[in-house]
Formats: structure tokens, sequence, C-alpha cells
């Protein structure tokens, strides 16, 4: 988007670095997703996105691996190997625009840059995806997921006092919602909320939607495609629940703490921003970055910018201190 298009400013800077990262691979890694391409985009990210087996995550012994039925909801349960006593548990939801993505595929990162630094397990969630499955489908699978876990606590050397519900992009958004859902229907209650990046708003019409509009690499374009996969004609409706759209919801209170992160240079930044400020005018704890010249998935793209280890390093701080009360 160019200065002055729909009166909107030249969006931020990249950082440097992740610039040049986004660079080397490539202008294609920018084109945004349309209704005509979804289907294809949706089948070249199952073929090429890495699902490891289950033997393959094992890493050689270092962590513990198990894929588990919770009534028809695929769950994949990792910890680092040896671990003694209930652990502290991050119940992961994986991102890609509720369109794409496996519960696999993030599990290395997780159990490498999380789990085995905190000393905590994780279940990463094989929701269903749209527009196959439509709303409720994924955020009702994420719900029946975490009763199943808690319930299974003991069998799964978990502490169910003690979880955290966490994902990125459409997986940030989903928690959001699960914290709404649990919230509302009495349970189980996480500890913490991580969001990071998070996909909430279904309008898809923020300052940072319009300033990032062909710029980010999930711009609005792709977002609208995503959000229309989701919800069919319910996008954008006055009434859709904030179950479906988390930044759609009137009452934020008595929400656990929440954590969350966007770029500067990201669609979803102003959203994000919204939704911190939100619980804390409703009484609530929310912890916000907003990493400078950040683009939407910056720390896949970049892992070793130094931006990129910042937002990792914040994530633990925000992990320990939960996780500590």
């Amino acid at each position: 988007m160019e200065a002055g298009d729909h009166g909107v400013a030249a969006p931020p800077p990249f950082d440097p670095e992740l610039d040049a990262a986004l660079t080397a691979l490539g202008v294609g890694a920018r084109a945004p997703v349309t209704p005509e391409t979804l289907a294809a985009w949706q089948r070249r990210d199952a073929a090429t996105r890495p699902r490891p087996t289950v033997e393959a995550l094992r890493d050689g012994g270092r962590f513990e691996v198990a894929e588990l039925d919770a009534a028809g909801v695929r769950l994949v349960s990792a910890r680092p190997a040896g671990s003694d006593g209930p652990l502290p548990l991050l119940y992961y939801l994986h991102g890609g625009g509720l369109v794409t993505g496996n519960a696999w595929s993030v599990l290395p990162r997780l159990l490498r840059e999380l789990a085995e630094p905190l000393g905590i397990a994780v279940v990463s969630v094989g929701y269903r995806l749209a527009p196959a499955a439509p709303y409720p489908a994924a955020v009702e699978d994420c719900f029946a997921g975490l009763r199943w876990t808690a319930g299974h606590a003991d069998r799964l050397g978990i502490d169910a006092g003690r979880v955290v519900v966490g994902g990125k992009s459409a997986g940030g958004g989903l928690a959001a919602a699960l914290a709404l859902l649990t919230r509302d229907r009495g349970g189980p209650v996480p500890a913490g909320q991580m969001l990071l990046s998070p996909m909430l708003d279904d309008r898809n019409n923020t300052f940072s939607a319009h300033q990032l509009a062909g710029h980010d690499t999930w711009d609005r374009t792709s977002n609208a495609t995503a959000w229309r996969a989701a919800l069919g004609e319910r996008r954008g409706a006055p009434d859709l629940p904030p179950y479906a759209a988390p930044a759609r919801a009137t009452d934020l209170s008595g929400l656990p703490p929440a954590y969350l992160e966007v770029g500067s240079a990201e669609t979803f930044r102003d959203e994000a921003v919204a939704y911190a400020d939100a619980v804390w005018r409703a009484g609530g704890e929310a912890e916000l970055h907003v990493w400078a010249g950040a683009f939407h998935g910056f720390d896949t793209v970049a892992p070793g910018a130094a931006v990129s280890r910042d937002a990792l390093a914040a994530r633990l701080r925000w992990l320990r201190r939960v996780l500590a009360r």
C-alpha cells in the first residue's frame, strides 16, 4: 500500500534482520491467500509443512511423547524425559488461519524453547480446520480436549491447577476464545492465557489491517479469506459470539492473566493492543509486548534475529511467573 491509500500512512519499516530473512525467502512468501487460491494453499501447506513422527519428536529419548484420542479430538502429549511429579502444562493451539496447520509440526520448537527450559509438559491440539469444519468446530474441539486433559491429569502426570492455554495466530485467537468459554461454562480454569499474534477480530477493519495491507506476511486479504472460510455468512454479523471472534467480547472480566505479543508491522497489531486494553479496563491482568519492526510470524522466519530472541525470553519470563503462583 502506498502512503495515502485510504487515508492510511505508509507502514512501519521491518526490522533489518527480519527484512533480510524475509527477502531471502522470495517475493512469493508474501502472496496473499484468496478464496480462489485457498484450496491450493491448503494442499501445498499439507504437503510441505513438516509433520514429524512420534519417534522423531522423542528425539532419541530426550522427550516422552504420546498421541491421544480425547473423545474424538486428537492430542499430542509431550514432556521432558525423566520428569518427576505432576508438571505444569502448556495446552497449545497451533496457527494456520483456522484453515491449515497441525498439532505435530509445532512441537519441536515448543519442546526445545519452552518445555525443556521450564520443565513443563505440552499438549498440542489437532482441532478441525475450516472450511470443511466451520465455527464452532475448532473452539469446541479445543474445549473438549481441555476438559479431557484436566480430567485425566493424574494419568498424564500434569498439575491441573497450573495449565496455561496458548497459541499463535489463529491458535492465539482460539486460546482467547477458550479462556472466555471456560469462564462462561465454569471451567476448567486456566492459570493463564498466552496469546501470540492472536487472530481476534473477524471484522478485519482496524487501522493496522489497512496500513499493513499488501505488506505483512499475513495481510488483510489473507485474513478475510480465512475468516470467511471459518464463519461463512456469519462473518461480520453484529450478533457473532465472542467464542467465534474474541474481539467481539463485551465482558473481559474474570479471565486468567494474559500475555499478548504482536509486531508493530503486523496486521493484528491494533486488535491485540485493543484486547489488552479491554482486559485492563475490565480490571484484569495483561502483559503486552509490541515488537518493533516485526511482521506476522517473524520468529518463525528468523528465529535467530535479536527481536525473536527477545520475544522468546519475554515469553519464558511470563510463563515462569504465572506458573509459580
